[in-house]
């Protein structure tokens, strides 16, 4: 049977389903079908009510392993616990902490293109950015919904994060229950047509996440001119895959590699029906509410002069990240700032070569996990903010 006749009829809202086939194949086949599919396991959780999300909550705050076998444990809790703390057989832990070292080096450049690349990728279709529009998260405070994602990262991206016991785990687990409580609310409060745009956070979207955090953001990193090594680069797709595993992509679609991460990356370009109106402003929110107040302040000046300037520049590199196409669909001004941005790639470059020479690698890794984290408490005292993630707002879905 050919990947094309056991796939399904897409949503129809997806453009180039037939050639997603023809480049993909399999993946492409897993891809479309993938539309259709959520997380059952999550899902049942969450609709089974409060006692069972409570079960979960309370047992990621020991070993959740040990909870698995106790016989008070509900039985749909201790299915995504069994599920998600499962070792596969493909897992190394010890990379996932070598790969956490290697990006934290680079704490300052992540966060940046997190923000300009990443995420304006990722709303580059607005399929995919509906769910988050219909909880009334989309667009507005984009300062706290950097900082959540910046949360868990700063969990997941530290030695040990991701050890079944460790924080990381445990606010990923978190992630998924908020991805079942969006697809819950959407489907009780909002308008939402299967048959055109397939199920809320479908398998594909989930999978698009990592891509997001993984090949997406270390492009537009070498384009500020970081270069990670061969083995640096594997150790941190092998965590993002472990982080798939925990959150529930399929593994027909969970990346193992780059190749598998630009794979994604095409599918979601190929079957994207493309931005609209809420996707330009939530572009405009983050990078002219957020980034580059953030960026300005690091300058010396008065921001009058500061703020234009970082905005511009940001615009720019955004044009760098994600292409003169994608840019101009999602209204992001044009100017000669993308031009500077690629020219100082070659300094960029000799300046950080010469920061790990003078610090060598161990210094700049302990270096990049204070800064890190106290760049974080900064953020979080200067937007009054008390909680981790969206779970922990009172009244915010997933609460």
């Amino acid at each position: 049977m050919s990947a094309r006749s056991a796939v399904p009829a897409p949503p129809t809202l997806l453009p180039n389903t037939d050639l997603a086939l023809e480049r993909h194949g399999e993946l492409g086949a897993a891809w479309l079908a993938g539309m259709w599919q959520a997380d059952p396991l999550a899902d049942a959780v969450v609709a089974a009510g409060g006692a069972e999300v409570k079960a979960v909550r309370r047992a990621l705050g020991d070993d959740p392993r040990s909870a698995v076998g106790r016989a008070d444990l509900p039985p749909r809790a201790a299915a995504l616990l069994a599920d998600a703390t499962a070792e596969p057989d493909w897992l190394e832990r010890d990379r996932l902490d070598r790969a956490a070292d290697a990006l934290v080096r680079y704490s300052a450049q992540w966060g940046l293109v997190l923000g300009a690349a990443s995420l304006l990728r990722g709303a580059d279709n607005w399929v995919a950015a509906r769910p988050l529009l219909l909880t009334g998260r989309y667009g507005h405070q984009p300062a706290v919904r950097s900082i959540e994602v910046g949360e868990w990262l700063s969990e997941v991206v530290r030695p040990g994060g991701m050890a079944v016991d460790g924080p990381g785990f445990a606010r990923t687990l978190r992630v998924r229950l908020i991805h079942a409580h969006v697809r819950r609310h959407v489907r009780e409060h909002a308008e939402w047509d299967d048959s055109a745009l397939g199920v809320p956070i479908p398998q594909p979207y989930m999978a698009f996440t990592l891509a997001e955090f993984g090949h997406i953001s270390l492009d537009a990193m070498a384009r500020l001119g970081v270069r990670l090594r061969d083995d640096e680069l594997a150790d941190i797709y092998h965590l993002w895959r472990y982080v798939g595993h925990v959150i529930g992509v399929d593994p027909a679609l969970n990346p193992a590699d780059e190749s598998g991460h630009v794979a994604i990356e095409d599918l979601y370009r190929l079957t994207s029906p493309g931005p609209d109106d809420y996707s330009r402003d939530f572009v405009r929110a983050l990078t002219e509410g957020y980034l580059a107040p953030q960026l300005a302040g690091l300058v010396p000046g008065p921001q009058a002069v500061t703020r234009p300037a970082a905005t511009w520049l940001l615009y720019g590199a955004s044009r760098v990240f994600l292409g003169d196409e994608a840019s101009d669909a999602l209204a992001i001004p044009d100017g000669p700032a993308k031009h500077v941005i690629r020219a100082a790639r070659p300094g960029l470059f000799l300046l950080d070569q010469a920061r790990l020479r003078i610090l060598g690698r161990e210094r700049a890794t302990a270096r990049g996990y204070a800064d890190r984290d106290r760049e974080l408490a900064r953020l979080k005292a200067e937007n009054a903010m008390q909680h981790d993630l969206v779970d922990a707002v009172h009244g915010a879905v997933g609460h």
